[in-house]
């Protein structure tokens, strides 16, 4: 009886051992079909990311006092489908500008040997086989919307080059503030990560002919200076405006008009003797000829060095006392309070400098240059000023200073919320990226991007990806040493 006992008793635990055995195989091999469903969704995001290809755009930015050439990339299975929109490369094009072709055949030959330069660096940076899908536009703005005689010639070699030339359009001041509003936000992530920002910022350019300030105000403001867009889902009241002829080149001729009958010129620092041609004003739609007018006679001035006088001379080239709105920037024209954060893009003249001193400006309420300033004097006092801008610095300060608070109503409070920069993320926040943005249809007016996966969660999916497996590799292990033991 007792050895009968013992058999059952041995036959249960036997039986016992046999189940709590089997349960076990089968949460393992539960465990491992839940790692291989985890590994094959790994594996199908990984592959999905490495499969993403670089795709480039050209954009040539042809203004009054220079050409730039940009070239930007993006990771994406489709056009539709972008990362975010980096620049790449951005060349300066040696030369004259566009605008001043057609007049020394010298100067010609250097521009087209410049945008020949430019090109091949292009072309060396984007892979062959992507070439003929690369989309290549040129915007000209202020500086060609006064002179329309030379685009042909131009976009005549933009077609003979190996890219998808697109066209050669010379884009209204309008949109030129637009689509650097547009860039600027872009490129801080404003449009995507709404959800986490408290909005858009402004922005303003202070070209070489034309001025453009933008900003989203509230919607139901209408006018011919507001554009109701829809970005990302999101709809925006975009104020902007454009003064041509009073970019800073074309507002020293204005300043040059008023005083070249007079030899002395108090925005140039005393001891400057300078011979200036009469086309270098007056070739321009921006200043009135003379009677008499000869383009060859030539002015010769004096510098007499006194910065309250020139300050009197920049603000007489605006107009800022007639409004008939409620609220006006300058020569009439409406425009909303500022509000908000602001970037001025740092053009070559808007530079350290001349905002250490217009930083400073509030609550000084003055451009620091003292009356009777001598060249040495201002290199002493300024010593990041390059001897380029030297001549030119008495008047470039209070143009800006003119434009910013009496023309744009910037003041005491808001002042502080204007940021000179010139690049956002490694990217120039010009017009040019806007312009691309928008002309290829990029920036859908619904949420619907997919984007490829960042470099941190694409290194996290790998570590995941191959710690599941050596999990279920030590699984397969450990089901193989039972089955045999």
């Amino acid at each position: 009886m007792n050895i009968v006992c013992t058999v059952s008793q041995t036959q249960t635990l036997s039986s016992t051992k046999v189940h709590k055995q089997k349960y076990n195989n089968i949460f393992v091999l539960l465990c491992m079909l839940l790692s291989a469903l985890v590994q094959g969704l790994l594996a199908f995001l990984l592959l999905n990311n490495l499969r993403q290809i670089w795709f480039y755009g050209i954009v040539i930015d042809s203004g009054s006092s220079r050409s730039n050439i940009y070239l930007y990339e993006w990771l994406g299975e489709k056009e539709n489908e972008t990362g975010v929109v980096m620049e790449k490369l951005n060349c300066n094009v040696s030369g004259v500008p566009i605008s001043e072709l057609k007049i020394d055949p010298k100067k010609d030959a250097q521009t087209w040997e410049g945008f020949k330069k430019c090109m091949k660096n292009v072309l060396a940076a984007i892979p062959v086989e992507k070439h003929k899908t690369t989309p290549l536009f040129l915007g000209a703005t202020a500086g060609m919307r006064l002179l329309h005689e030379i685009l042909n010639s131009l976009e005549v070699y933009l077609q003979s080059l190996p890219f998808d030339f697109q066209n050669a359009s010379i884009i209204t001041g309008q949109e030129e503030g637009l689509y650097g509003w547009i860039t600027v936000n872009y490129l801080m992530g404003n449009f995507l990560e709404k959800w986490f920002l408290p909005g858009t910022v402004g922005s303003m350019d202070l070209g070489g002919a034309s001025t453009q300030i933008a900003f989203a105000v509230d919607e139901e403001l209408n006018g011919p200076d507001y554009m109701h867009i829809k970005l990302y889902g999101y709809p925006y009241n975009v104020y902007t405006h454009s003064f041509l002829c009073y970019g800073k080149n074309e507002a020293e001729k204005r300043v040059l008009d008023k005083v070249i009958q007079d030899i002395n010129n108090p925005c140039y620092p005393i001891g400057v003797n300078v011979t200036i041609q009469a086309s270098a004003i007056y070739d321009t739609k921006c200043t009135k000829k003379p009677k008499n007018y000869s383009q060859d006679q030539q002015y010769f001035m004096v510098g007499s060095g006194n910065s309250d006088q020139c300050g009197r001379i920049v603000n007489s080239i605006f107009d800022f006392t007639n409004c008939s709105s409620a609220h006006c920037s300058f020569n009439g024209v409406e425009q909303p309070p500022v509000t908000g954060e602001f970037m001025v893009r740092r053009n070559p003249f808007v530079t350290k400098t001349y905002i250490s001193d217009l930083q400073h400006f509030y609550p000084n309420h003055k451009i620091t240059i003292s009356n009777s300033f001598l060249p040495f004097q201002l290199k002493d006092q300024k010593t990041w000023v390059s001897d380029k801008h030297l001549r030119t610095y008495c008047f470039a300060s209070h143009y800006i200073f003119a434009l910013l608070t009496n023309g744009y109503k910037f003041d005491t409070n808001t002042w502080k919320d204007i940021h000179f920069q010139k690049e956002v993320k490694n990217t120039s926040v010009g017009w040019s990226l806007g312009y691309m943005l928008n002309s290829s249809s990029m920036i859908p007016s619904e949420m619907n991007e997919v984007f490829p996966l960042t470099d941190p969660v694409f290194a996290g999916l790998i570590f995941l990806f191959s710690a599941l497996t050596v999990v279920t590799v030590i699984l397969i292990f450990i089901i193989l040493i039972r089955t045999c033991y």
